[in-house]
């Protein structure tokens, strides 16, 4: 109901049984908004803001956000390191000494070669080829794009094999979560990750 100059009558409502009510929100519930929950994964499991944001599949900011509105003190980078699992060190490390191309976990590096593929027509249109194909939503998780999260194309084999580089039959939609997680040691099974060639765009 609005009165002649257009304007809502202040305590008149055309649609009662649809309205919001008081204490409810148009957001689903999520976990990390409870002060107990956000204390138990936080303080007594000890994960990190960035693990929660992953498992919860949302930014590491909301995170912080919530523990900075519960007054849930974040931890300082002495008590993060103290924590963190560092593995074995120096020459006990098999790792030790093996750099670019002799680390299994290199991927060609940040060269000039890479920075002019990723400017390249070619590699612009794969990217707008994977958006498209995959309906802008993440292959993993299924969450679809919105101006609130950020999205990556994904090399399932990688960006090291020349050939399959702007291959988009090699080439998969992650939200920013997703891809961190397919890169981490949480991905036991390899997701999305492949070392030999990929054919007939088998995903």
């Amino acid at each position: 109901m609005r009165n002649n100059k257009g304007q809502f009558i202040k305590g008149f409502s055309a649609s009662p049984k649809t309205q919001f009510k008081k204490g409810n929100h148009w957001r689903s519930h999520k976990p990390y908004w409870d002060k107990d929950w956000l204390i138990h994964e936080y303080i007594n499991l000890q994960k990190s803001a960035k693990e929660i944001a992953e498992n919860m599949g949302c930014k590491e900011n909301n995170i912080l956000y919530f523990l900075k509105k519960h007054e849930i003190p974040t931890r300082q980078m002495v008590d993060i390191r103290a924590i963190k699992y560092w593995g074995v060190s120096g020459e006990d490390n098999p790792m030790c000494g093996k750099t670019g191309e002799q680390n299994p976990n290199w991927l060609g590096g940040v060269t000039p070669e890479r920075q002019a593929f990723y400017l390249s027509q070619e590699w612009k249109s794969a990217c707008s080829s994977v958006w498209a194909r995959d309906k802008a939503t993440c292959q993993r998780c299924d969450i679809k794009a919105s101006s609130e999260l950020t999205f990556h194309i994904h090399h399932i084999v990688s960006f090291s094999s020349k050939e399959l580089r702007g291959d988009i039959n090699n080439l998969v939609l992650l939200c920013e979560s997703c891809h961190h997680f397919v890169h981490s040691n949480k991905n036991i099974e390899k997701d999305f990750i492949r070392k030999e060639v990929i054919k007939g765009g088998d995903r």
